[in-house]
């Protein structure tokens, strides 16, 4: 039984010095970039993307919003458990909203930038995350558990469905 447990420990220790050499030999910045189509004018889909104070109606993933400043706009969305500061970069209606995430000292960071381009009757949406994970252990889960696009799927298919009401 003891043989079993060292063998169990040195294994574990072994898959974390694995996971920990893989992230380190993986870049720390990375580009995702996802879009899609919404049966709604640019204004309705800007409105939407850039009304934060809203998000929790309609996000699955947002709880939670604190709306700490409005000009230049600056909120904290709750998440998980998680609470990550956002800020507004650029704002032009109807064309694009650029946001990055103003903590200072999570393992993670980046902007994320949302250009509205009318296509027919509707608009084409792109969002493209230029992030950075610092932790070589989250680089890891980010590249290969939950992949670079996620959250940006997610976030469309969300919006789909709040526009579609």
């Amino acid at each position: 039984m003891k043989k079993l447990l060292v063998f169990a420990i040195l294994g574990l220790l072994t898959v974390v010095a694995v996971v920990t050499a893989i992230g380190y030999a993986l870049p720390q910045g990375h580009i995702a970039s996802r879009e899609t189509t919404f049966a709604a004018p640019a204004s309705a889909v800007f409105a939407a993307v850039s009304d934060v104070a809203r998000y929790p109606e309609w996000r699955t993933d947002v709880s939670k919003i604190d709306v700490l400043q409005s000009d230049p706009l600056h909120w904290r969305e709750y998440s998980g458990g998680d609470a990550v500061t956002f800020e507004v970069m650029e704002s032009k209606r109807d064309q694009r909203f650029q946001v990055r995430i103003a903590d200072a000292g999570l393992p993670f960071g980046g902007t994320w930038t949302y250009e509205f381009m009318p296509e027919g009757n509707g608009t084409r949406l792109r969002i493209t995350e230029r992030g950075e994970v610092y932790n070589p252990v989250f680089r890891f889960v980010a590249r290969f558990v939950m992949g670079h696009t996620a959250t940006i799927d997610t976030y469309l298919a969300d919006l789909g469905r709040r526009l579609a009401r």
